[in-house]
Parts: C-alpha cells; sequence; structure tokens
C-alpha cells in the first residue's frame, strides 16, 4: 500500500450533511493520480481495526476526514509510527485542525493534504507535534475535559430528542439544576518538581492545543509542540457566576477570573475525592470513564500534514 493516500471517514459528522463532500474531497485528493482508498468502518472499533491495518502498510498519509472525535480515532493508528495524519475537517467542532492552521473548508484542506497548496500556501508540510497518553494507552492530541462539561455530555449522550445543538443545551440546562462542585486532587509533574493542587472546582481541563467544543478556548495560550500539557482549574463558584463566566471562554476573557487557575507540566493525575467518585472525563469530545486517570505528554509523537507556510 506504500504511495497511496487512506481517507478515513466519519458519515455522521455534522448530522450527516458532510457525506456529499466525501465524492469531491477524495477526487481531490486523486489529483496527480494518487491512489486514494476509503474506510468507513461498520463502528468506532472496527474503523479503528481497518486504520490500523492501513498504517502498518506505510502510506503516505492517514487522513481524517471529520470532526475532532474522528481526528481522535486516526491518532490511535498514526500516534507514534511515522506515519503522517493528514486532516480534513468535516464535523461539528474541528478544533484540533483549526489549531493546526488547516483551512476549514474540506477542499482546501484537501489540496494540502495533495501538497496542492491553497489561499497563497506553498504547499506541504509535514509538522511534527506532541500528543498525550491517558494512563500509559489511549491517546489524545487536542483536551481532555472532566467537571460540569463531561456531565452535560453524559446527560446529552442519553437524550434521544431533540436532535443536534438542541439536545446538548437541554442537557446543560438539566445539569446545571443540579450539579454541585466536585472535590479534585490534581498532581502536577513538571521540570520544576511536583504540584498538588486539592480544591473544589466546576471543571478542568488539560490541553494539547487551545480549544475544543466547537471554539472553546479553555487554554488559550497551549501549544501543542512545546513539549508541556495546559491544566486549567475553574474552582467551585455559585452558579450565577458560573454562567456569567463560561461563555467567556469562547474569546479567551475567562482566564483572567480569580478562580481560573492555568499551570503546565508533562504528567498530570486527576482524581476525585468522595463523595464525587464516577466522575467521567472526556477527551477530544469522545468518552474516556471515570478518573482517576493519568495524562503524560509524548513530545513529538504525531506527525501532521499542514499548510506549506505553517509553522514546522
Amino acid at each position: 500500500m506504500s504511495g497511496d493516500l487512506v481517507v478515513l471517514v466519519n458519515p455522521t459528522a455534522r448530522g450527516g450533511r458532510s457525506r456529499r463532500l466525501v465524492d469531491p474531497v477524495v477526487r481531490r485528493l486523486r489529483d496527480g493520480g494518487r491512489d486514494v482508498r476509503v474506510i468507513v468502518g461498520a463502528s468506532a472499533e472496527d474503523a479503528l481495526r481497518q486504520a490500523r491495518t492501513a498504517v502498518a502498510e506505510g502510506p503516505d498519509a492517514l487522513v481524517a476526514f471529520g470532526g475532532d472525535g474522528l481526528v481522535h480515532l486516526a491518532v490511535q493508528a498514526v500516534a507514534g509510527t511515522g506515519v503522517p495524519l493528514g486532516i480534513v475537517p468535516a464535523g461539528t467542532g474541528n478544533d484540533i485542525a483549526a489549531a493546526l492552521g488547516i483551512p476549514g473548508d474540506p477542499l482546501a484542506a484537501a489540496a494540502v493534504v495533495t501538497g496542492a497548496g491553497t489561499d497563497g500556501a506553498t504547499g506541504t508540510a509535514v509538522r511534527r507535534v506532541d500528543a498525550a497518553r491517558i494512563s500509559g494507552e489511549r491517546w489524545f492530541a487536542g483536551v481532555v475535559a472532566c467537571g460540569f462539561d463531561s456531565r452535560v455530555n453524559e446527560r446529552a449522550n442519553g437524550i434521544a430528542w431533540p436532535p443536534g445543538m438542541a439536545k446538548y443545551l437541554l442537557a446543560l440546562a438539566q445539569e446545571l439544576r443540579s450539579f454541585t462542585p466536585i472535590p479534585f486532587r490534581i498532581v502536577l509533574d513538571s521540570d520544576a518538581g511536583v504540584e498538588v493542587i486539592e480544591r473544589e472546582a466546576m471543571l478542568v481541563a488539560v490541553a494539547n492545543t487551545r480549544s475544543y467544543g466547537a471554539g472553546m478556548r479553555v487554554c488559550p495560550d497551549a501549544q501543542p509542540d512545546d513539549g508541556l500539557l495546559d491544566v486549567l482549574v475553574l474552582g467551585a463558584v455559585p452558579k450565577v457566576e458560573f454562567l456569567r463566566t463560561f461563555p467567556k471562554v469562547y474569546r479567551g476573557g475567562h482566564v483572567g477570573h480569580p478562580a481560573v487557575t492555568i499551570r503546565r507540566a508533562t504528567r498530570v493525575t486527576l482524581e476525585a475525592a468522595e463523595p464525587a467518585a464516577g466522575v467521567v472525563a472526556y477527551a477530544d469530545g469522545e468518552r474516556v470513564g471515570p478518573i482517576p486517570m493519568t495524562c503524560a505528554v509524548e513530545p513529538g509523537a504525531l506527525r501532521v500534514l499542514v499548510p506549506g507556510d505553517s509553522p514546522v
């Protein structure tokens, strides 16, 4: 399979609306005579199995056609292998692509993968960026979130109707009525030593890139190639204050709030004290499971195809 492109497709991205873009994107990827193979798994597990098999055969790149969730799945297949990751953003949330300077237009992003360049860019570069492991196993490239937002996700995943964003707004309103701050214990390892934070908090985010959730700039200064994870803790605040503060995350204005703490570390352990057992974390928008868990950065674990004028 050496020399070809393997495209991993999420047919349900954007509620299925991205499906019409698959054929035009594949045609763009085939410009110049490239061989392109498309993978559509019967399930996430099946898609990952096929992706790992394809990566083991040494393609030019594995291309994720979808949002952050599909990029998360693709990262499981390519991290640490040396096979480049291409990203064609076609999901509801495309935060990882945005952090790496990849165009939001799927056809323009496909042109980056092939080296054709777009919007004045000069071809394609391979940028080596960090990824992190969760408890030594699962990888993530963007943000691990734990607390209020992950509980909203848990509620939303159990709601069949209404669909789309309305489901998350309903889940948010329901969770806000019952949510109480979580007693976290956070252990931060860095070159400066070990720091332990024991604090009731609304949420904790461990970030390799700056944003998640379709543009929430939770750690606006996070860099994906500095060998560090940015860790945000939003301490316990009254619900009215939380409602005033939370929307500021879309422009990064929350970082000046006195309840917000940001640290940097190479290794982060998250625990929740009783009676908060069963606190669930999400990585790149995908459910990971209950904490405790440890996130450890692995510098340069990913090679990503980016516009030629991007920093490498």
